[in-house]
């Protein structure tokens, strides 16, 4: 086996890993595919021989290549209060794709992936990187362009928003059965058993994307959302249940087409965040076939 036989198998046994990381930083699997194949670009025009850590070499490619893009991202982004739902990975509603299970591990649900957008580019590294997989300080600083110090601030800074709004959902069960039931008085029109299923103070997040003016939208409590709710109601004979990151959603499709996705995180018996993807651009992207019987 030559050198780039070698790097290339010792590449792939790192590829899940990677891309997990990569996910978490960046909130997008089409976006982690690309870091990670920069990636093995990179480490394809080096001399392996000289990397000591191949994990952890890779590690930190990966995660200066996510940085760079998170800035890219939040430089474009006209105004920084805009709605912006990260892209979902699907699952039928009978289990988590094998394949999926090492991105989704834990717990990153779709309501976490929200908070982590709301981070700086820097505070997202260092939380993702020494948070989730243990990379300590003294190799996160570099990266980041601060001392080991500074850069345990930053994610401390970053703990303490993800903290600020953890929640733990319902077991799948009853969380399925709750979003059944919003379903359910979605279609019937029903307001009051709408209004019943969500928490008091339940949080909405419609991202519509940049060219459905008027699609993108953040409200607040359940009589607001449940209004909102009935206007879903021409397109929710299109729905069917699906794991939206792993708990429980749904996705319209009509004639095929995907038109939205909504994951919700359920508390109590109660939904208490709607997170619904409706960019046509990057729904797109996402496989429906693994929602196929």
């Amino acid at each position: 086996m030559d050198e780039h036989d070698w790097l290339a198998e010792r590449f792939e046994a790192e590829r899940g890993r990677l891309r997990a990381v990569a996910y978490r930083m960046l909130g997008s699997l089409s976006e982690a595919d690309d870091a990670v194949q920069e990636a093995w670009f990179r480490l394809d025009r080096s001399d392996g021989d000289s990397i000591e850590n191949l994990p952890g070499w890779l590690t930190r490619v990966v995660a200066r290549v996510c940085l760079d893009m998170l800035r890219s991202r939040t430089s474009r982004r006209e105004d920084p209060l805009d709605v912006h739902v990260p892209e979902p990975i699907l699952s039928s509603a009978d289990g988590v794709d094998p394949e999926h299970e090492a991105l989704l591990a834990d717990a990153v649900g779709l309501a976490l992936l929200v908070v982590l957008e709301q981070l700086a580019p820097a505070e997202r590294l260092a939380f993702v990187l020494h948070d989730m997989f243990a990379v300590p300080f003294d190799e996160i600083a570099p990266i980041v362009d601060r001392t080991p110090a500074a850069a345990r601030q930053l994610a401390s800074r970053a703990r303490r928003r993800v903290q600020g709004t953890d929640t733990v959902p319902d077991d799948p069960t009853r969380q399925r059965e709750v979003v059944d039931a919003f379903l359910a008085a979605s279609r019937g029109g029903d307001f009051e058993a709408l209004v019943a299923v969500l928490h008091p103070d339940v949080v909405l997040r419609a991202d519509g994307g940049t060219l459905a003016a008027g699609a993108s939208k953040l409200l607040r409590g359940s009589r607001e959302v449940a209004a909102q709710a009935l206007t879903f109601n021409r397109f929710a004979r299109f729905a069917r249940p699906a794991l939206v990151n792993g708990t429980a959603g749904i996705v319209a499709a009509p004639g095929g087409q995907p038109y939205s996705v909504l994951g919700f995180t359920v508390v109590g018996g109660l939904i208490v965040q709607i997170d619904i993807l409706a960019d046509p651009e990057r729904l797109a992207r996402l496989d429906l076939t693994v929602l196929d019987d």
